[in-house]
């Protein structure tokens, strides 16, 4: 322990981790018997004996894929939840086999962009001496499960959502039957009713409901996606109960693996399929696979869900607290109130609270974090948090369980990292991908858009004054940044060889979720920035009290935007 953890009775040891699932003995061999059958797959490459192709379904079945520049390995964050040691391992990998520093991705996973092929195996080592990996976040297989970043935490919360993402995991991981699927495939789950992973925007989403007897149920979505043909997920069910949730997904993947397209990529998702088939005709063939499988077999019994949980370290949260005195701090520093409005969410435990760390200063590159960074977020995790931080698919990280009087110590430390940016859900909390300044299938970069409009919409008064307003961005249409799903969506395009910009509006990836609808012709770089200043100021004179700019655009209408936009050309 270090000297700011010693002696405290909220830290917890390191054999035993709050809010991480506790790898055993098989799990650790397996990864490193994975490991070497990689590291003689590279030496192979290396070596001119496997070709590239040869290779390609090997290293993307360990979270490798060749980018513009150099390789890019994409390691798994289950659920999104790391444990300090955890984030100390990749801090060590961006110094030594990166270029110092990560990107965090909206399947709350981490990339780094500049691994060396030679390199691979050995970074892949780190990672397993902190029980991670890098398994299934690539190929047509069951992807990162992902969760809500408040799980364990929210006041709102039924269910602790790891426990069943973690059932997931160990179900969907290196399942025989579905590691070579149509299509990648992801699930997210939420353990409130309040939608905070875009589940009806996933192939499978899952949102915990109210049941009887005071148990929840499950309401499943499918065929949610984005891309080149965004899709709300329909409604499969609301009344799933937990004991028959592996079974019942068993069964949407069965129908999915056996009638999915796999002559077209494009056409290749389930979403795709249940498209075609209708709702009710994919329901029927769920509902038939469902009855007809031995249920038994999958059953959830509560000592098996409860043994899964217990192998969660739970937080030793203490009862006291001392409200007043963050009241008081608030007073007397109107920048640290402004953060604590902001970027704080409330906590199910007295005297705790849950805190949004944004990794989207004035300018930055949205999701990145620098190694020394990540040193810093641990050793903040381990002071303040349980040694326990979590990360958001919208690009940011969470301390989930800090003690409201050490609200202000801890924002001072952030501050003086660059990572105390009060903007969460404000227009500068921009969501992109790394688009063309990485990825071969990117069409426009969408890191200097993203930068360009965090500089002008910089000040922290006029963001206020906008309230609630979320941009996200792409790089081309497989819309790794979920630019459909975002009140102001930015899309890269090419246009007669040049990088130009398509706005969409009026997206949502929360209970209210719609696909933003396309405003007209690609501008460049410069003129979207300009088009959005129009688009806010525009709405800024015509909403009424209190309303979002999403429900703003709802009440007015997409031709009155446009005419903000297109008049001025």
């Amino acid at each position: 322990m270090s000297a700011d953890t010693m002696g405290r009775d909220d830290v917890m040891p390191a054999d035993r981790q709050v809010g991480l699932y506790s790898y055993d003995q098989v799990d650790r061999t397996f990864l490193r018997e994975r490991i070497e059958q990689f590291r003689d797959q590279v030496a192979r490459r290396v070596s001119g004996e496997l070709t590239e192709d040869e290779f390609k379904p090997l290293r993307l079945m360990n979270g490798l894929y060749l980018q513009l520049h150099a390789y890019m390995l994409r390691v798994a964050v289950p659920y999104g939840t790391l444990a300090s040691r955890q984030v100390r391992a990749l801090a060590r990998i961006a110094r030594e086999f990166d270029r110092g520093y990560g990107h965090f991705t909206t399947r709350q996973n981490i990339q780094f962009n500049w691994i060396r092929l030679e390199d691979t195996p050995a970074a892949l080592e780190v990672l397993a001496e902190a029980d991670m990996h890098a398994i299934q976040t690539s190929g047509n297989c069951i992807r990162n499960v992902t969760s809500d970043e408040f799980a364990g935490a929210a006041v709102d919360e039924l269910l602790d959502p790891r426990v069943h993402a973690e059932i997931l995991r160990q179900w969907s991981t290196l399942h025989p039957e579905f590691t070579f699927l149509p299509r990648k495939f992801k699930i997210a789950i939420s353990g409130s009713p309040q939608d905070r992973v875009a589940a009806r925007f996933h192939d499978i989403g899952l949102i915990a409901r109210p049941g009887p007897n005071g148990r929840p149920l499950f309401e499943v979505f499918v065929g949610g996606g984005l891309g080149r043909t965004p899709i709300v997920g329909t409604r499969l069910r609301e009344d799933l109960q937990e004991e028959d949730l592996v079974a019942y997904l068993e069964a949407i993947l069965r129908v999915y693996n056996e009638f999915g397209r796999r002559d077209n990529i494009y056409k290749a998702r389930i979403k795709i399929l249940v498209q075609a088939l209708g709702a009710n005709e994919f329901r029927q063939r769920v509902d038939a696979e469902f009855v007809a499988m031995d249920r038994a077999r999958y059953r959830l019994e509560p000592a098996l869900v409860q043994a899964i949980r217990d192998r969660f370290g739970v937080p030793a949260f203490r009862p006291e607290g001392n409200a007043p005195a963050l009241l008081a701090q608030a007073r007397e520093n109107r920048t640290f109130d402004a953060w604590v409005r902001t970027n704080t969410h409330p906590h199910r435990a007295p005297g705790y609270i849950s805190v949004v760390v944004s990794l989207k200063p004035d300018g930055g590159i949205p999701g990145d974090a620098t190694a020394d960074q990540l040193d810093l977020l641990a050793d903040l995790a381990e002071r303040f948090s349980f040694g326990e931080l979590r990360v958001t698919h919208l690009q940011n990280v969470v301390l989930g369980h800090v003690r409201q009087e050490q609200l202000y110590e801890l924002w001072q430390a952030l501050s003086g990292a660059g990572l105390g940016t009060a903007n969460i859900g404000f227009i500068t909390d921009i969501v992109a991908c790394p688009g063309l300044d990485y990825c071969a299938l990117a069409n426009a970069r969408a890191i200097p858009i993203a930068q360009k409009l965090s500089s002008r919409f910089a000040d922290l008064e006029l963001q206020r004054e906008i309230g609630a307003l979320r941009i996200n961005i792409s790089g081309c249409i497989n819309a790794c940044g979920h630019h459909h799903a975002a009140h102001i969506g930015i899309l890269g395009v090419d246009k007669r060889g040049e990088e130009a910009f398509q706005l969409t509006l009026g997206g949502s990836g929360e209970e209210d979720a719609s696909i933003g609808q396309i405003l007209g012709p690609a501008m460049s770089e410069d003129e979207t920035v300009d088009a959005v200043a129009r688009l806010v100021d525009f709405y800024l004179v015509r909403r009424d009290s209190g309303e979002r700019f999403l429900d703003a655009y709802r009440r007015i209408g997409t031709a009155a935007f446009k005419d903000v936009v297109y008049a001025a050309a």
